[in-house]
């Protein structure tokens, strides 16, 4: 699980088809946070969950399956591309951003982005299928960063991107057209997906309240 506060932005200096995926080789450049890597341990790369399967002083590599090229941006990646990373959350640590799987649910594009002021505004058109699982005000990721939905029409969003998140992650690189990962809130969707059960085998009204949630566990 991860956070979504990006920790590194790291360059890709590999990208090896075989068979039916990809083998990609990262170069990141804070040894501080990822000096300690390890084979089999998990890393967000664009927001997308990765195994580490080899590295070295500086890089890691990671196999990218079909699974993942055909919901992600992943695919789309060359040498030189640049990429969000952080690693899985350790139990202790401070959860600065959202529950954060690494499990990205589409790749969209981004509609446009505006300056205003010191900050930006960054608009998202998504699919339709994902309309239950965002709200105006609720927290989405996009390629890995954590954000808030700052205002929501029928098919597209805008994220409020402050300074130093434009500065430190690579939506700075982004321009209209660009393609990136979405995974939307989970304690959306399972919310979402109660509503769906319950309404669909009996026409009474919602017990989903405050009670409910934490008896979830969420």
């Amino acid at each position: 699980m991860f956070t979504g506060i990006i920790k590194d932005v790291g360059r890709v200096r590999g990208v090896v088809r075989q068979k039916g995926g990809l083998r990609l080789r990262v170069h990141y450049t804070n040894p501080v946070e990822f000096g300690t890597l390890s084979i089999d341990e998990s890393v967000s790369i664009n927001g997308a969950c990765q195994t580490v399967v080899a590295l070295g002083e500086g890089w890691f590599e990671v196999d990218t399956v079909e699974e993942t090229l055909s919901k992600t941006t992943l695919g789309e990646l060359a040498n030189g591309s640049l990429v969000n990373l952080e690693r899985a959350v350790r139990p202790l640590d401070r959860l600065g951003g959202h529950f954060v799987l690494g499990h990205v649910d589409c790749a969209a594009s981004v509609h446009e982005i505006r300056e205003l002021g010191s900050s930006r505004e960054l608009w998202i058109s998504f699919p339709e299928t994902f309309t239950p699982f965002i709200v105006s005000a609720g927290s989405i990721t996009i390629d890995g960063i954590s954000l808030t939905v700052a205002k929501l029409d029928r098919l597209r969003f805008a994220a409020a991107v402050i300074p130093y998140t434009f500065a430190h992650t690579t939506i700075n690189d982004l321009k209209a057209g660009s393609r990136v990962n979405l995974e939307f809130d989970i304690l959306g969707k399972y919310v979402a997906r109660q509503i769906g059960m319950r309404s669909s085998s009996a026409p009474e009204a919602s017990t989903i309240n405050e009670a409910w949630l934490l008896d979830q566990g969420f």
